[in-house]
């Protein structure tokens, strides 16, 4: 339940704030009757994210055995990559997100109506198809205990639902989110959430017969601290924790957060502009200090 919560939470947060920022600024233009257009690239992306969804979790129940393995392996696999690169990204960016949209608004506005729904579209489908991934890998390293499958997809819904009131919120300007806290908070999280779906892709791996190395069992704590019940159920549902895991299990867990968690904590370099940033409310009249 924790990990789809967090990933849905960040993921419905990234994608409200894309929105409401998009339509605070053509408020702020005098430009509200394309409000419209925005909404309709969203609704369009949100409805391809759940296909694809569907077609990710629907060709998983195709496969049996060591097919089954593979592609599930692979697909957290590539996850990981996606979830990572995601989380530097935002790290990077979040200083600088709304002027970076409203410079893409300009640009959409000048190229008339269908421009500024690609926009939005494009924009809202990066983040549904990522979180369509994401879901699929934690779903299957950590719906075992926690709840099983229901408790991951309550935990998404109260994530989204969270990222949708905040979302609405910003727009309202009811509250003012400090993105670089916020994404570094949930950044520091979800790295936890990448290490696990790391060592279930190499357990996947490992038991298809790809990766045959390291395989002696790292150490079975099962007796005291079981990954089905309690503490350790609650632990597999936010980290993918495993009871018994493999030597390669535990290399990759302790491995990737020892390498993306020193270059995520480590400061970001200065930038030359002296005017602060990072706070934010997504409407009103005074834009996001712009750094270059």
């Amino acid at each position: 339940m924790g990990a789809a919560f967090v990933l849905m939470l960040r993921e419905g947060i990234e994608a409200a704030l894309i929105v409401s920022i998009v339509l605070a600024y053509l408020r702020q233009l005098g430009r509200s009757d394309r409000a419209a257009l925005v909404w309709w690239g969203t609704a369009a992306a949100v409805a391809l994210s759940v296909v694809v969804g569907a077609i990710i979790f629907a060709a998983a129940g195709e496969f049996e055995g060591q097919a089954e393995e593979v592609f599930e392996g692979l697909v957290s696999l590539l996850a990981v990559g996606f979830l990572t690169w995601m989380i530097f990204w935002m790290r990077r960016q979040a200083a600088r997100i709304k002027g970076d949209i409203q410079e893409r608004v300009d640009t959409a506005l000048v190229g008339g109506g269908i421009g500024l729904a690609t926009l939005a579209f494009a924009m809202v489908l990066r983040e549904g198809i990522e979180t369509a991934l994401f879901l699929f890998g934690t779903f299957k390293a950590t719906a075992t205990g926690a709840g099983g499958a229901w408790g991951q997809i309550l935990g998404a819904a109260i994530g989204l639902t969270t990222a949708v009131v905040l979302g609405y919120l910003l727009y309202r300007r009811s509250i003012k989110l400090n993105l670089r806290t916020f994404f570094r908070v949930t950044g520091g999280l979800l790295l936890l959430v990448a290490a696990g779906l790391l060592a279930f892709s190499a357990h996947e791996l490992q038991e298809a017969g790809y990766l045959g190395f390291l395989t002696g069992q790292a150490y079975d704590v099962s007796g005291t601290l079981s990954d089905e019940t309690g503490l350790g159920a609650v632990l597999r549902g936010l980290i993918g924790y495993q009871d018994k895991p493999s030597a390669l299990e535990v290399v990759a867990w302790v491995g990737y957060l020892a390498v993306a968690g020193f270059f995520f904590f480590r400061p970001l370099p200065v930038r030359s502009s002296p005017v602060p940033a990072g706070v934010i409310s997504a409407g009103g009249a005074t834009p996001l200090a712009r750094q270059h």
